[in-house]
């Protein structure tokens, strides 16, 4: 690979198929840090979450709606602890208040539809009081759940019990939630900054190393650039994701067990913003280039120096998968030495996009016409470098300052 040398470098292309890309998902899911890992675990925290609920409200208390305690937990269970407790005080408070307002309205008027109008009426007003938040549209939700009980009840005594009881089953699961998001697999990483690049990069190396082995050997079918055009769209979401943690990171040392292990604090480092932005802007790039390629059609336009090119376009790539492939293992505590590792990333990387422009050069590509890919391509192939380059050199600079002020605080 023109002397870049990566543990998880790939040697052929992915193949192809429904049944092939559902084991590349559950592959990246079980040993990839990315989006589908984190897809994966939450799966199984809602799926244990709403398990456990059912059982204690079916087989334990023997609810008449067992349903509201699952469904409970598995809306509460967000991606730090913080964030299930609040979300958990919330949704508590709208569904109470849903009740007490169908509570108050049917025992005034009695089960009537324009009982039920009125209720809408007030549950849909009361949802717009900002403190609910999100979940000020479960102030209605529970308010109709609640009004069908009502009128399924035989007298008043079981109806205010049925209404007394939805209130206990959200309880219950909301309770289950929270414990279960802060045992079992905490979030503590989810939301830092540290972990939110973790996450992009990771996503980053997956696609753009199921690219370059396709490249380098002219595998460019529809498909195959549909696939990568689609998967380049989900990045977006992971950026943000990513940008959010940075605003949200102290959320996942809040009420967590794991904080209280020391190799659990804080992150300090100040540099993660600039290295976000940047990779955010490389997703962008991506995205584009992934089009490109989808428009393309994989050289059917007939240059006999297609297959050139598209191999020299396959080395690059597999560079950057590298550099990304480092990003996706920053710890805070090793940044000086993997910042000059990434430094060294990237300077080879511009070696092999330097050779990928003479090669095209050389070859006569038709770089200028617009009808036809290469150009467009090296200028997203540039542009990637760019902002590559840019990411190396913001997390160089981040590391720069924290020594010049650890040296500044040792001096004094």
């Amino acid at each position: 690979m023109n002397g870049v040398t990566a543990a998880g470098q790939r040697t052929e292309a992915a193949s192809q198929g429904r049944v092939s890309r559902a084991r590349q998902w559950f592959r990246r899911a079980v040993g990839s840090g990315g989006h589908e890992r984190h897809t994966m675990t939450l799966i199984f925290k809602s799926t244990l979450a709403a398990a456990v609920s059912w059982w204690v409200a079916h087989d334990l208390i023997g609810a008449t709606s067992p349903a509201f305690a699952p469904f409970s937990a598995v809306l509460i269970m967000q991606v730090t602890v913080y964030r299930s407790l609040w979300q958990a005080l919330r949704y508590v408070g709208a569904v109470s208040v849903g009740v007490a307002v169908q509570g108050a309205l049917g025992f005034l008027a009695g089960p009537h539809l324009l009982t039920f109008v009125l209720v809408a009426l007030v549950a849909l007003a009361v949802g717009r009081w900002r403190p609910l938040g999100s979940q000020g549209s479960q102030v209605a939700t529970a308010a109709f759940f609640a009004f069908s009980t009502y009128v399924a009840a035989a007298g008043s005594a079981q109806r205010w019990s049925q209404l007394g009881q939805i209130i206990e089953l959200v309880f219950i699961g909301c309770g289950i939630g929270v414990i279960v998001n802060m045992v079992v697999l905490p979030p503590m990483r989810y939301r830092s900054a540290e972990y939110g690049i973790h996450t992009l990069a990771h996503s980053l190396c997956d696609l753009v190393g199921d690219m370059y082995p396709a490249l380098r050997e002219g595998k460019l079918d529809e498909e195959r650039t549909r696939q990568w055009r689609q998967r380049a769209v989900q990045l977006g979401p992971i950026a943000q994701q990513a940008q959010s943690s940075l605003h949200t990171a102290w959320e996942s040392t809040l009420y967590n067990p794991r904080r209280l292990r020391r190799r659990h604090r804080p992150r300090t480092f100040s540099g993660y913003q600039a290295v976000v932005d940047a990779l955010e802007r490389v997703t962008y790039q991506v995205t584009s280039m992934t089009r490109s390629l989808d428009q393309w059609g994989g050289g059917a336009d007939g240059e006999s120096n297609a297959a050139g090119f598209t191999r020299a376009y396959g080395d690059f790539l597999a560079s950057l998968a590298h550099i990304a492939e480092l990003l996706a293992d920053i710890d805070e505590d090793q940044l000086h030495s993997q910042s000059q590792e990434l430094c060294q990333a990237a300077a080879e990387a511009q070696r092999c996009r330097d050779r990928l422009e003479d090669d095209a050069r050389e070859s006569s590509l038709p770089l200028s016409d617009p009808g036809r890919p290469y150009g467009i391509l090296m200028a997203e192939a540039t542009r990637l470098m760019d902002e590559f380059q840019h990411t190396c050199d913001v997390l160089q600079h981040g590391v720069d300052q924290a020594d010049s002020g650890d040296a500044g605080s040792s001096s004094s």
